[in-house]
C-alpha cells in the first residue's frame, strides 16, 4: 500500500469484520464447597444459639416465676447472661476457624449483642405488654419469639463484622 499524497484520495480500506458480541457471563454461583462450608456455619450457629436460647430461657423463668423479678429485669438480666455464654461457644466452636480473638473482635461482639438485647427487650415487651402475652405460657412464647427475631440481626452481623475471615490465611 502507497503513502498517499496530499492531491490523492486513501484507499479504501477493507471492511473488518465486526467481532461477534461477547457471550453473557454466567450468573454467579455457591460452589458446592462454599455452599457446605455455610451450611455448616449456619449448623454451627444454631448450636451454640440454641444453648444461648436455653441459658437465657432458663435464666428468664428462674428470675421472672421463681424469684418474682419484673418481667422487663428477667429479660434484659437473661438475655446478658446468655449473651456471655454465648460469646464463649461462638468463639471457640461456632467461628474458631476465624481471625484471634482481639480487644476489637470483644468490643464488637458485646457491642452488637447489647443492640441484640436491645432488640430482644422491645420485641418481648410488645408481646408481653402489648399482646398481653404475661402467664407463663405466654411471657415463654413472647421470649423465645423475641430470641429468635433477634437472632437473625446477631447472625448477620457476628459473621460480617465480629468474627471475619481472617484474610491471611487464605
Amino acid at each position: 500500500m502507497s503513502v498517499p499524497t496530499l492531491h490523492e484520495a486513501p484507499a479504501p480500506a477493507v471492511p473488518a469484520q465486526s467481532p461477534a458480541p461477547p457471550a453473557p457471563a454466567p450468573a454467579p454461583r455457591l460452589s458446592l464447597t462454599r455452599l457446605r462450608g455455610l451450611f455448616l456455619e449456619v449448623v454451627k450457629f444454631g448450636l451454640v444459639g440454641g444453648s444461648g436460647v436455653a441459658v437465657n430461657l432458663v435464666v428468664f423463668n428462674l428470675l421472672l416465676h421463681g424469684l418474682a423479678s419484673g418481667p422487663m429485669t428477667a429479660t434484659v438480666l437473661a438475655s446478658c447472661v446468655a449473651m456471655g455464654t454465648n460469646y464463649l461457644g461462638f468463639r471457640f466452636f461456632a467461628y474458631r476457624d476465624r481471625a484471634s480473638r482481639t480487644k476489637r473482635q470483644i468490643a464488637l461482639f458485646f457491642a452488637f449483642s447489647g443492640v441484640g438485647v436491645a432488640m430482644e427487650s422491645v420485641l418481648f415487651y410488645a408481646a408481653y405488654h402489648g399482646a398481653d402475652m404475661s402467664g407463663p405460657l405466654g411471657s415463654n412464647i413472647a421470649k423465645a419469639l423475641s430470641i429468635v427475631l433477634a437472632s437473625a440481626f446477631r447472625f448477620l452481623v457476628y459473621r460480617t463484622w465480629v468474627f471475619q475471615h481472617d484474610a491471611r490465611r487464605h
